[in-house]
């Protein structure tokens, strides 16, 4: 079995768990050669350490029931994914609107800002150029497929 079949076939159980708690959604899958799953998860309002350990537990019991991988020879990761992993769905930008965030252009310029406003086609982001009594700060229209990765900054 290839691992696009392994990763399809963990989606669809994914899929089916959390039909049951709307709030959470599925970020990825990755699948090393050792059979070590990793999925990522993450909530509208954040993923709680409890949430994951629960869901490992049932999807843990998913996979073995379906047999995908004989003997139980996997292991399985439930996460959500680390602060420093960019942003891949629309649902996670509005989560994080009001945050900090840095964009990487498809050019491979870069720009931080605030989220101000997710929409179908793009993103608005609050930018200030310059410091002090030079500052200016815009709000500039940011259409999704110019960005190459968008990651939230932390700050202090």
């Amino acid at each position: 079995m290839s691992t696009e079949t392994e990763i399809s076939r963990i989606e669809g159980l994914i899929t089916t768990m959390l039909a049951e708690e709307p709030a959470y959604f599925l970020v990825s899958v990755r699948i090393k050669p050792t059979h070590n799953v990793k999925v990522f998860l993450d909530g509208d309002e954040g993923l709680a350490i409890e949430k994951c350990v629960s869901f490992n537990r049932k999807l843990y019991k998913l996979i073995e029931e379906t047999g995908m991988y004989p003997e139980g020879e996997f292991s399985l990761e439930v996460s959500s994914p680390g602060i420093d992993e960019p942003l891949k769905l629309h649902r996670q930008y509005t989560k994080n609107i009001g945050r900090f965030i840095e964009v990487l252009f498809l050019d491979g310029s870069k720009k931080e800002g605030k989220l101000l406003e997710v929409a179908e086609a793009d993103i608005i982001m609050e930018h200030t150029e310059g410091k002090g009594k030079k500052a200016v700060t815009q709000q500039l229209v940011i259409p999704f497929n110019h960005i190459k990765s968008t990651t939230v900054q932390i700050k202090f």
